[in-house]
């Protein structure tokens, strides 16, 4: 059974209120999503390893850290020395996955690869068991407050029927668009990894907002179960 995870984006979050942020969100999110830009491989800048060292010593909740850089070779296995849990690094971008992904394992975290919405998944079959994480983008990376790409609700079904049918036991993950409107269809694609931004940081009480997100989660796919 898998868990139905709601990952708070922190590019929604006021900048220069991000512990407080991520403690309005404490306990209740699983992780905290951490986009990082670098104006290369996206049109924007966001999130330095600094701005991770500090939030690994203002939060007890683990991060996600999601890569949209030109270089993850070079860069991903610093953002895990410096406290993510997860590190995430496009497929459009990484120039050795087996070098780069044993860097971050090294560095004592988890690994994820993002696929752009028109990137197909099949093209990596034989790298997925590097992983523990596959995130399908369901929007253009670069800037949050996008729309739901609903045309990558058919990849997302085929990429769940390819990881259970290869016994692969990677948390199927999208980022993009996720809100009360959304989520419901997403996990009855099959996901179970939500980053939701503007619907969690842009809500009165974030908190809150992230158990209505799970609670649809659940509802939407009997698949899914409540964290432990």
């Amino acid at each position: 059974m898998a868990t139905a995870q709601i990952y708070p984006s922190l590019l929604a979050a006021d900048f220069g209120r991000i512990a407080d942020a991520a403690a309005a969100v404490e306990g209740r999110a699983d992780w905290l999503h951490v986009d990082v830009m670098d104006y290369h491989f996206v049109p924007n800048l966001a999130f330095s390893p600094d701005t991770v060292t500090a939030l690994r010593a203002a939060t007890r909740t683990p991060l996600d850290c999601h890569l949209m850089i030109a270089d993850p070779d070079r860069w991903a296995a610093g953002y895990a020395e410096r406290g993510a849990a997860n590190v995430t690094i496009h497929a459009e971008a990484v120039s050795d996955l087996p070098r780069t992904t044993d860097a971050i394992r090294a560095a004592g975290a988890r690994t994820g690869l993002a696929v752009k919405p028109n990137t197909p998944v099949e093209h990596y079959l034989d790298d997925l068991h590097r992983f523990d994480l596959l995130l399908l983008m369901t929007i253009e990376p670069g800037f949050g407050g996008q729309a739901f790409m609903t045309e990558v609700l058919p990849k997302i079904e085929a990429a769940r029927r390819l990881l259970d049918a290869r016994g692969l036991d990677l948390w199927l993950q999208i980022d993009g668009g996720v809100n009360d409107r959304t989520i419901e269809q997403a996990a009855a694609a099959g996901v179970d990894v939500f980053v939701a931004g503007t619907a969690v940081f842009g809500a009165a009480d974030p908190g809150e907002a992230v158990e209505k997100l799970r609670a649809q989660a659940l509802h939407a796919n009997p698949r899914l179960t409540p964290p432990r």
